[in-house]
């Protein structure tokens, strides 16, 4: 790397930090390390294929800065970066101890983010006196054990209209020109505020469930296979995944028990009352009565289970 820096097709890598250089080899080592270590059935996990170039196409950027690049934050807030200056940064949160790193991130909107590794102290909440188990699915969002039901926000399905209409702009543009870069932006800003309205949902309401609840039991869903029905869309409009990993890192900073029940067990058709398993029980059944004599809510009952 220091060889290239001094030939003039490469002169240009010495206008940035050496780290930043060393950590983009250092994320390259690690991802063939992961390639080979997949091949070789040491790494668990779907298999991994080789790593690819960055495409052309793609607008998303990131460098990393750790300690060795001597990264610092001013007296006036503002993140001082080697070889760019003073950055004026807009606080999200206080950082609660001195970073170890710091990852600056462009997405496909244009907008700038500064990532940093900190080290977080758990803060235990008083202890709650319930428990809740949660139903995940498409026509509420999640369904409590206690008879709450969430409805599903549907971001995506929301904002399809104008991102159809955004497109479709997108598609008259000519190639190359910067009215098609404008007009990519502006999808890609639609699509960012989707994902940051889906985003401070699943942050809200996972919050909620933590601060109320002392252990919270919820399905392991196989998202992966339900993103390859006729449903693909619903299902990631959902964002089922993020929020149970919240859910979990959640959870463990605050003193919570969190499970996750195996995704085999028949819990929509298992009879909460009595513990009968139905025979069967297709979507289209909402509501079942069991031969003890209870009648359940198909959602309701699944949570029931899952919590017991």
């Amino acid at each position: 790397m220091t060889a290239a820096k001094k030939t003039p097709q490469r002169a240009w890598l010495a206008e940035v930090s050496a780290v930043v250089l060393q950590q983009a080899l250092a994320d390259c080592t690690t991802a063939f390390r992961n390639f080979f270590d997949s091949i070789a059935g040491r790494r668990k996990g779907p298999k991994l294929g080789p790593p690819r170039l960055r495409s052309r196409k793609d607008n998303r950027q990131a460098i990393r800065f750790t300690k060795n690049a001597r990264f610092s934050l001013t007296p006036g807030r503002r993140l001082r970066l080697p070889k760019i200056g003073d950055v004026a940064v807009r606080w999200s949160r206080e950082l609660p101890s001195e970073p170890s790193s710091v990852t600056v991130i462009k997405d496909a909107a244009g907008r700038y983010f500064a990532s940093f590794v900190v080290e977080v102290r758990l803060e235990p909440l008083p202890e709650a006196a319930g428990e809740v188990g949660i139903d995940l699915g498409l026509g509420h969002f999640a369904v409590l054990s206690d008879g709450r039901k969430v409805d599903s926000p549907r971001f995506l399905r929301r904002a399809e209209k104008k991102l159809k209409r955004l497109n479709k702009a997108l598609s008259r543009k000519e190639k190359g020109s910067a009215n098609r870069a404008k007009a990519r932006l502006k999808v890609a800003r639609a699509h960012a505020g989707v994902a940051d309205a889906r985003r401070e949902f699943c942050h809200q309401l996972s919050t909620q469930i933590i601060r109320e609840n002392q252990a919270v039991y919820v399905e392991d869903l196989a998202v992966k296979g339900l993103a390859r029905t006729r449903q693909a869309k619903s299902v990631h409009d959902a964002g089922w995944s993020a929020f149970t990993g919240m859910l979990e890192y959640k959870a463990k900073r605050y003193g919570r028990t969190f499970v996750r029940v195996d995704r085999f067990f028949p819990s929509s058709k298992l009879c909460s009352a009595c513990g009968t398993v139905a025979d069967s029980m297709p979507l289209r059944v909402r509501e079942w009565a069991c031969p003890c004599g209870a009648v359940h809510d198909r959602d309701i009952n699944a949570a029931i289970n899952v919590r017991s």
